[in-house]
């Protein structure tokens, strides 16, 4: 959801102008019937999906005996629910949603992580606006997202600014709208590495304050879930191919600008200079920061602690123990057996 909303932020603001680490490497040998996984992306494709992309174009897939099949949602919505009724094999969501979609009783598991860390952020043009505590007395724009609120709670108790010194308002997908208008003096929900690239490369000199910095958990912002019935009846061609995608990212790090081609091959109407600069920009949150973990890693650590963070700011009805119940790194390069 908050990927749709973005990304049609983006489109409505138009006018401004694998490491594969680890001891063990595992290895596939295509077979001579390639075997299909639907994946479906979150929403459009962008540049967060680069190095999907880079693997379709490098031949990735098809050299792990893979036929990927890539669709895009009509509903934001979508993704997780075609997941749950077996209409897609994998499907690129976000880590909360995993853990509200699991709190509901869905049987998804997160296979690996797209983006490490947070890139939702708190965003103004404000000139007055430099850190948290100066959003008292203001106006914060969210796209109506539960854990955006719980977010900007957060923010704020950490900061130690009233709760009722500040009005929150929901702009739908209109955060780059509402920042430019001044109708609010910050928004909490658009993207470091999307809106914050385009505003950038406008000159519009954003302040981005990121969630990790100012008292939210850590979190997986983009994540690859599947179903424990997929994971378990095909998990050697789920292994292919989460390792076969760690190349396509892997690739995206060596060379930013083929495999910005090959997304704005696959898209074209992302403009090609916004889109390589996004991709430049989100590079180092495609792997671990820790370079002996493999592409895709996933904390269960911080897992566990987001997990808990959601259930005391009553986004879920019970406590997930997410490190162990919602998340399988079994996929990764290095990590089976």
């Amino acid at each position: 959801m908050k990927r749709a909303l973005t990304l049609l932020a983006l489109a409505a603001t138009a006018m401004l102008g694998l490491t594969a680490c680890g001891e063990k490497q595992e290895t596939t040998t295509p077979s001579a019937q390639k075997r299909t996984i639907t994946v479906m992306l979150d929403y459009l494709p962008n540049p967060d999906h680069v190095g999907l992309y880079a693997a379709l174009a490098n031949g990735d897939f098809d050299e792990a005996g893979l036929d990927v099949k890539v669709e895009t949602p009509g509903d934001p919505a979508a993704p997780l629910k075609l997941l749950q009724a077996g209409r897609v094999d994998v499907a690129i969501s976000y880590e909360p949603e995993v853990l509200i979609a699991r709190d509901k009783g869905a049987q998804v598991v997160s296979i690996g992580a797209v983006a490490q860390t947070p890139l939702t952020s708190l965003m103004t043009l404000d000139r007055r606006v430099r850190a948290p505590a100066d959003l008292r007395g203001g106006r914060v724009g969210t796209a109506g997202i539960p854990y955006q609120s719980a977010y900007l709670r957060t923010i704020l108790e950490t900061a130690r600014v009233p709760l009722d010194s500040v009005k929150e308002t929901s702009v739908g997908f209109n955060l780059v709208p509402a920042m430019l208008s001044r109708r609010v003096n910050a928004t909490l929900g658009a993207f470091w590495n999307v809106e914050g690239v385009q505003l950038q490369r406008a000159r519009r000199n954003p302040t981005i304050i990121r969630m990790e910095d100012v008292g939210v958990p850590t979190y997986n912002e983009l994540v690859l879930a599947s179903t424990k019935d997929f994971v378990g009846e095909r998990g050697d061609d789920v292994r292919a191919f989460v390792q076969a995608l760690a190349r396509g990212y892997e690739a995206t790090r060596e060379d930013p600008q083929a495999a910005t081609d090959s997304l704005v091959a696959a898209a074209p109407d992302l403009d090609p200079g916004f889109a390589l600069a996004s991709v430049r920009a989100t590079l180092p949150v495609f792997f671990p920061s820790d370079s002996s973990k493999p592409w895709g890693w996933q904390d269960p650590d911080d897992w566990t602690t987001y997990g808990r963070w959601m259930f005391n700011q009553g986004l879920l009805t019970t406590n997930p123990n997410a490190g162990a119940s919602a998340i399988t790194n079994e996929f990764l390069a290095g990590q089976s057996g």
